[in-house]
């Protein structure tokens, strides 16, 4: 792999040049854009560019991921763990082996008796935190 860096310009464009694109050059592309906070994924054939501060979570469902935001659903080629690494000083924290949940975005926590935690988020949709990972939530948002 060659890297080559160039000083003296207004924006910053990064092109990755490569014989066939594999696995690894969309992560790179995504941890790229994860830095730009912005995030692509596909819905219907269509490459959309998504706004971290726009999701709600992310799923994954049949080992497929979903990115949801309040009013469309979208599918993106990255498994949850190098989502969770992309966006983990972002406010984003894994709330169950198959979610990841943008804390940010939480409206409503309610206790429930096996110790998970019933997320309302904005828009009104209910998550599930699980027991696992609902200790980690509480310490992320300053809750005892």
């Amino acid at each position: 792999m060659k890297i080559e860096i160039v000083e003296g310009y207004d924006d910053i464009e990064v092109i990755i040049r490569c014989h066939k694109v594999t696995d690894d050059i969309h992560k790179l592309e995504y941890l790229l854009n994860a830095h730009a906070k912005k995030i692509f994924c596909t819905k219907e054939g269509i490459t959309y560019l998504i706004s971290i501060n726009d999701i709600l979570y992310f799923e994954t469902v049949e080992k497929q991921s979903f990115l949801y935001t309040e009013a469309e659903v979208y599918e993106l080629p990255l498994k949850l763990y190098v989502i969770e690494e992309m966006l983990s000083d972002s406010g984003f924290i894994r709330s169950s082996k198959s979610q990841i949940l943008n804390i940010k975005k939480i409206s409503k926590l309610c206790p429930d008796f096996s110790g998970r935690i019933e997320a309302t988020i904005e828009g009104g949709e209910k998550l599930i935190i699980s027991r696992q990972y609902a200790k980690l939530l509480k310490e992320r948002l300053g809750i005892k």
